[in-house]
């Protein structure tokens, strides 16, 4: 099942407070990225926040999971969580600190 466009719309408005934060397409379902670092994963209408020591203190206890079959688990955001938009930026400044930047490509 792929993920709405309506909630890839709704977890942007939430984090609207983080500043630079997009989505891609990305397989049927979307990368959400902040500062040009992937943060999370939008799969099947969920939300994902890829795990680091300081988002897992912050959020607490919370469900982890995959997003798709064979990844590595993730925070799995419940909807409670979604509709507080000054948690959820939190999070995800916090856990954007310490996810390292993408490695620049190579030209050919």
């Amino acid at each position: 099942m792929a993920t709405a466009q309506s909630t890839v719309d709704f977890i942007l408005d939430q984090l609207a407070a983080v500043g630079d934060v997009s989505a891609r397409k990305m397989f049927g379902e979307y990368g959400v990225y902040s500062a040009g670092r992937m943060v999370a994963l939008i799969c099947d209408d969920q939300l994902f926040v890829k795990p680091t020591n300081a988002g897992r203190t912050f959020a607490g206890k919370i469900a982890e999971a995959p997003p798709y079959p064979g990844a590595k688990p993730c925070l799995l955001i419940s909807a409670e969580h979604i509709e507080d938009g000054t948690w959820l930026s939190d999070l995800i400044r916090i856990s954007a600190k310490e996810i390292p930047e993408p490695k620049k490509k190579k030209k050919p």
